[in-house]
């Protein structure tokens, strides 16, 4: 049976659920409002999309496709009532509401807690389902006690942005099982999963999931639990079989430099070493900028203020781990990046702030 427990508190049913809004946190009361419309019977509710690319837009998301994502999900790890999930991501958005769905699909057992940088911090006892974001997780294999409950959850599935190779390196240090998910809005949270190992991410489809390329490379998804037709995405793929995938990166950001493409993501992933080693902490990103000779060239950001001692280093050191043409022809430093209402860093928006 579903059962929401926040606070000391249990809510079963749609009645369960009219509280009064002011005694309740912000996340809290979006996770109230969601689960009470969805136990009256309601069929359609919008959404905003993350606006990783460009503007976020509002989108109708059915019934039907949610619980079809909650389904397949459900079908990939063989959970069932007796399942016990914590949703510690804010329900407000997608990923959020999806923690809330398959607890009600599956009739499972949910826990609701803040979405903190540290969520485990504040909860007792094992769980079998949990979705976080890299930070979520970074912070809890720092914490003692955090990192026992990490290693006891039975899945763990990592969303929202791509894990760093750090981190990577970390979870299977400590060997905890886990997956990176492949999603968006428009397909109703992920569509995909990619075991978190030694190897390269190969992402496997949900069951139902059909999956294709377009001439550019960029995948299309057709799926129940995205609509009626297919999506056609913006995602450099390396299409492995009907089935599985390497994620290249955005067809967006993809830089094109006297004809060489480049891969800005996959660039980020192998300096992501050397560029924590010098600048700590530092949140980066490599992006094309017009060139009068290449067509594009590409250079790097620093979330920083600017440091001419560091950064002779860091580009010495750039050319130990990254090719000829992956070098970044320009370093910028901007003390502070523009991010996306999610949270995620606006590529284009940071730039153009030059």
């Amino acid at each position: 049976m579903f059962r929401l427990h926040f606070e000391n508190q249990v809510y079963l049913k749609a009645q369960d659920f009219e509280v009064n809004p002011y005694d309740l946190p912000e996340f809290a009361k979006s996770a109230f409002s969601f689960c009470k419309s969805w136990l009256e019977g309601e069929k359609t509710f919008t959404q905003f999309t993350s606006g990783s690319t460009g503007t976020p837009k509002q989108i109708s998301i059915s019934r039907f496709q949610m619980e079809e994502s909650a389904k397949a999900t459900g079908a990939f790890f063989k959970t069932d009532s007796n399942s016990k999930l914590l949703c510690c991501l804010n329900p407000a958005y997608i990923a959020g509401k999806m923690m809330l769905v398959r607890a009600m699909v599956w009739n499972s057992e949910i826990h609701l807690v803040e979405p903190s940088s540290n969520p485990l911090s504040g909860v007792d006892g094992d769980f079998d389902f949990v979705a976080m974001v890299p930070l979520q997780v970074q912070a809890s294999l720092e914490d003692e006690q955090s990192l026992q409950k990490l290693k006891s959850i039975q899945h763990l599935i990592i969303g929202g942005a791509p894990i760093s190779s750090k981190l990577k390196a970390n979870l299977v240090e400590n060997g905890i099982k886990a997956w990176q998910t492949f999603g968006m809005t428009e397909t109703v949270s992920h569509i995909a999963l990619a075991e978190i190992g030694n190897k390269e991410l190969l992402y496997q489809t949900l069951p139902g999931v059909e999956i294709g390329q377009d001439s550019r490379g960029a995948l299309w998804i057709k799926s129940e639990m995205s609509g009626p037709d297919p999506i056609q995405t913006n995602d450099l793929i390396e299409l492995r079989s009907e089935t599985s995938f390497v994620w290249l990166g955005r067809v967006d950001f993809v830089v094109n430099s006297g004809g060489i493409k480049l891969f800005p993501e996959l660039i980020e992933q192998k300096a992501e070493e050397v560029i924590e080693e010098i600048f700590p902490g530092i949140p980066y990103f490599f992006f094309g900028e017009k060139d009068e000779l290449l067509g594009e060239k590409l250079v790097l950001f620093l979330e920083t203020q600017e440091s001419s001692s560091r950064v002779k280093i860091l580009k010495e050191r750039l050319k130990d781990v990254l090719g000829k043409y992956e070098l970044p022809k320009k370093i910028y430093f901007s003390p502070k990046f523009a991010r996306t209402e999610s949270g995620k860093i606006n590529r284009l928006a940071t730039f153009n702030t030059l």
